[in-house]
């Protein structure tokens, strides 16, 4: 497993998150009750940054068309996205926040 640093900790707050830009596009890190996710940004039913709607538990909401996915498995949990997201293995190590981008590893 190949894990590159995407962002420091402290960086992403206890429940919210934080966009932040990668070779293999713009990933959305969020900070569930000390626990980090790392999925996609891009909501997948409109190019909209996820970053820009809100998060409520492990629930992020786009605030474009209001689509939800589940940060932790990349399930949609309310339409109109019908794709879930795209979501990366992630590791602690050091006080940064490393995920696999390269496994793309997408799970629902």
């Amino acid at each position: 497993m190949s894990m590159t640093r995407v962002c420091m900790m402290d960086e992403v707050p206890v429940g919210e998150m934080v966009r932040f830009e990668s070779p293999y596009g713009p990933l959305l890190v969020s900070n569930v009750d000390g626990e980090y996710f790392v999925t996609q940004d891009t909501c997948t039913h409109d190019d909209w940054s996820l970053a820009d709607g809100y998060l409520d538990g492990d629930v992020v909401e786009c605030s474009l068309h209001w689509a939800k996915f589940c940060v932790r498995t990349g399930a949609v949990k309310a339409l109109p996205a019908a794709v879930p997201l795209r979501t990366y293995a992630v590791t602690i190590e050091n006080g940064f926040v490393l995920a696999d981008l390269d496994a793309k590893a997408s799970s629902v």
